[in-house]
């Protein structure tokens, strides 16, 4: 069967083929410690949970705009401003079906065939496939823990080309937790300002996830020229635990916000409607939930952290941000003759019932990212296992 040559570009999410792999050996009674998923174990807030009920009963079932409801566009045009410091109008916003879908109908709305898209290393598994969808290319740029996986301002502008379209920046980063400081970010800014048709996608769903007393930092936020330039694509999903809700936001200069809303009225039309009426609530009344998960998950961040470096081969970096482990696993990979990160998950997961993901799915051969939102057992008993295992 001939199948299109956007879809043989692609390859399946390895982050969900490994959550599906675990799910599977949970539903075969198997004492599973799952390290995999990228969402909150918390439940959404019951005052959010009624927002959406409320909605259902006041028959709010039908079609809206295509970019959501205008209560909707307001509401994410206050905590933008509330939050980060952003001034936007509702035409200037896009609500999708998750952050996901926001940062796919940006690439569609700006890359064309051949267009060079900067991704840097590690990074979400999800951003090349994308780009490929689009028939442009992902250009990989490498960091390392030395510089706190992010990238200097001399390897931004070395990787720009005739051909670079978009900077893509994800801070807080999955998987590795940086959190791009604002002088980088002033740095990398003055050097996408001097190409007039390059373009930043910012990439900051983990926003309120972050530790140690850092600032989040939108790159849009520093000058009216760099937001001009800049998508800001965000949404609901880590910050308050909504992410089978499905609700994100892009918020551009509106040439950009229209083209977006014309790819999604050609595919999903509009985000589910009584979720859209319970995101106005937690976006105009997030009471206190934010801080207490960031202090929840700072915790675990460092029990599973202090638990991994205590294992022989393994090295594990503190995360500025997010909610994963980025570890270190090279040492032992080679003590123990694994031909790869691959096979050292497959092991994990067969011999101690211990489910991550592999470091070369996000661009990083060697590494294992652990999720630590889960509970503080589960993250004992997972890192025991680990280190009895090795």
């Amino acid at each position: 069967m001939r199948l299109a040559k956007r879809v043989e570009r692609v390859k399946p999410s390895p982050t969900i083929a490994a959550a599906a792999k675990a799910r599977a050996l949970k539903a075969q009674g198997i004492d599973l410690c799952d390290l995999t998923v990228g969402e909150p174990d918390l439940d959404t807030p019951d005052f959010i949970k009624e927002a959406a009920v409320q909605a259902l009963r006041e028959g709010m079932t039908k079609y809206t705009d295509a970019r959501g409801t205008e209560a909707l566009r307001k509401a994410i045009c206050q905590k933008l401003e509330r939050d980060n410091g952003l001034h936007y109008t509702p035409d200037q916003i896009v609500a999708s079906c998750g952050a996901k879908h926001a940062l796919f109908n940006a690439f569609q709305a700006l890359v064309d065939s051949g267009d060079q898209v900067l991704i840097i290393a590690p990074y979400w598994v999800s951003y090349p496939d994308m780009v490929l969808l689009c028939d442009g290319e992902p250009v990989i740029v490498p960091t390392t823990e030395e510089t706190g996986f992010k990238p200097t301002s001399r390897q931004i502008a070395d990787a720009i080309t005739d051909r670079t379209r978009i900077l893509l920046i994800n801070s807080p980063c999955n998987p590795t937790g940086a959190v791009w400081e604002r002088e980088l970010l002033e740095e990398i800014a003055s050097i996408v300002l001097r190409h007039d048709d390059l373009f930043v996608v910012s990439d900051e769903i983990y926003e309120c996830l972050v530790y140690d007393g850092r600032e989040h930092v939108s790159i849009a936020s520093l000058n009216e020229r760099i937001k001009e330039r800049t998508i800001v694509v965000n949404g609901l999903s880590k910050t308050f635990a909504m992410t089978g809700w499905r609700l994100g936001y892009a918020a551009a200069p509106k040439p950009i916000a229209d083209a977006m809303a014309k790819v999604q009225s050609q595919s999903t039309t509009n985000p589910t409607s009584f979720v859209q009426a319970a995101a106005v609530k937690a976006l105009l009344e997030p009471g206190d939930f934010p801080q207490r998960m960031r202090e929840l998950y700072d915790r675990r961040r460092q029990l599973i952290v202090s638990a991994l470096n205590a294992i022989d081969g393994v090295r594990c970096r503190m995360p500025e941000g997010a909610f994963y482990a980025f570890a270190d696993f090279r040492d032992a990979i080679a003590r123990k003759g694994f031909a790869d990160d691959y096979e050292l998950c497959d092991f994990l997961l067969e011999k101690a019932h211990v489910a991550t993901v592999a470091g070369s799915a996000f661009g990083a051969p060697g590494y294992l990212r652990l999720s630590f939102a889960t509970s503080e057992d589960t993250l004992q008993e997972a890192a025991r296992r680990i280190k009895e295992a090795l």
